[in-house]
């Protein structure tokens, strides 16, 4: 048993009535189960709600809050949803809490696992693993360890309140700036790779279309704040990737459009600082050892996972 054994886990689903249920039945699975777990219907229209209340119904520690319905569609509704669960949780007494959606799947000791990571450096503010969707692999030249996607995010407690959580933004970015405050307030984040866990949805599909969906992500990279010569360089390397130029090209265009319209950036000036010089520091690295992004024998232990744009 970990140290840290007492967590709550939070989960805004919208209309995750195809993927939910596997979610729910790997929380239930696991060798140590969270002290509370708040399932947000964030105006769900299909049978998410009908599913989470069944298994309500079977486990006092599952909880459903159910929100009205909203015509529109972005990420502040769903840091709102989520802070609705963190509320219910205010009073019970636990050491970390994590953000999970409502379509991924994982291993019965995952959550085990990141509590002993925790346990095991007090140093450690966001900890989690990558996540396998379909045949493309995670890069860690461009996607540093340090950075937590945002499908599961397990906070220590007093770093979560140390950032002041999740801050709403309709643009999306929400799980990078989380973590990037983290390591702005001194604390250490970290994924490890030798657990990865399925998501299931594409990412970036349940808002927009797929073709869509690099230009928004170029666009987000500017208005939080990415070096442009860090954007540049990544989307050359994604411009080499299936489909062909495709992908590289619309996330830059989507970049250097919100550059030549002069859109006000969504973040303050000393996160932007902060930033660039993470992702400087990094490219610096890339291009002295291109040949070494990260050990093969991790790139085995993660397998086949994707790269994901609007990243660090």
């Amino acid at each position: 048993m970990p140290t840290l054994a007492a967590y709550v886990l939070i989960t805004p689903a919208r209309n995750e009535a195809e993927f939910i249920e596997g979610t729910i039945k790997s929380v239930v699975a696991q060798t140590v189960r969270p002290v509370k777990w708040v399932i947000v219907s964030d105006g769900s229209t299909d049978s998410t709600n009908d599913i989470v209340s069944r298994y309500a119904a079977e486990h006092t520690w599952i909880e459903l809050i159910r929100m009205p319905e909203r015509q529109e569609r972005h990420f502040a509704g769903k840091v709102n949803a989520f802070k609705a669960g963190h509320a219910r949780v205010a009073g019970l007494d636990y050491d970390a809490i994590g953000n999970l959606d409502g379509d991924v799947t994982f291993e019965a000791d995952y959550f085990e696992f990141l509590l002993n990571k925790l346990s095991e450096n007090s140093k450690l503010g966001v900890v989690g693993t990558p996540f396998r969707e379909g045949s493309y692999q995670y890069d860690f030249r461009f996607v540093s360890i340090e950075h937590v996607s945002g499908q599961v995010q397990f906070f220590r407690r007093q770093c979560f309140e140390d950032i002041g959580g999740y801050i709403p933004r309709k643009i999306g970015g929400v799980d990078l700036v989380a973590v990037t405050s983290a390591r702005m307030k001194g604390w250490q984040t970290r994924t490890f790779l030798e657990k990865p866990y399925f998501h299931h949805r594409k990412m970036g599909t349940a808002t927009q279309t797929r073709l869509l969906v690099p230009f928004k992500v170029g666009r987000s990279d500017y208005l939080l704040g990415s070096h442009p010569v860090w954007e540049c360089v990544r989307c050359v390397y994604q411009a080499m990737r299936q489909p062909i130029l495709l992908n590289g090209m619309l996330r830059l265009a989507g970049f250097f459009w919100a550059m030549v319209r002069y859109r006000e950036k969504q973040v303050p000036a000393d996160f932007i600082e902060f930033r660039r010089k993470e992702q400087m520091q990094r490219l610096r690295k890339f291009v002295k050892w291109p040949s070494q992004p990260v050990k093969q024998a991790s790139l085995e232990a993660i397998g086949a996972v994707k790269d994901q744009p609007g990243r660090q």
